[in-house]
């Protein structure tokens, strides 16, 4: 069986939906929780719409790895604008995040070192939207 190698930009595309996966599980939103302050309210990915990046992560990671799984054929979704599709839906999973959750009534639950989840999801998925575009400059398998 001959394998395909690994593009550079499908390289980038799998570290960064890993990274997505990852910062998706820690938090994405806390408030309260110091001294004399209310317990503290924390939110991850799956508390909103969030899921969404967590979602396309996973697509990510299945599109790289579909090739492998149909063996010689050429496939029609294995083209940078798949992957620039699931970077969009990820990047509006982290703005519907903030539209749906108490960021915008109180926005120092969204600091780096309150909501480091989120802003390491945020980094993934900018590495996803540079992968997409690596992807599109390769040329086409055969």
């Amino acid at each position: 069986m001959h394998r395909r190698p690994l593009g550079a930009g499908r390289r980038l595309a799998l570290l960064g939906a890993i990274v997505v996966v990852i910062g998706s599980v820690l938090p994405w939103y806390t408030l309260g929780g110091d001294a004399g302050q209310l317990t503290a309210i924390r939110m991850t990915a799956f508390d909103g719409a969030g899921i969404l990046t967590f979602l396309a992560a996973l697509a990510t990671i299945a599109l790289v790895a579909l090739p492998y799984a149909a063996g010689e054929r050429p496939l029609a979704v294995d083209r940078g604008l798949a992957f620039g599709l699931l970077a969009i839906v990820g990047l509006v999973g982290l703005i519907l995040f903030i539209l749906g959750s108490d960021a915008l009534v109180a926005p120092e639950g969204l600091l780096p070192d309150r909501a480091y989840g989120y802003w390491i999801t945020l980094v993934g998925t900018i590495m996803l939207g540079r992968a997409a575009y690596t992807i599109s400059l390769e040329p086409p398998h055969r």
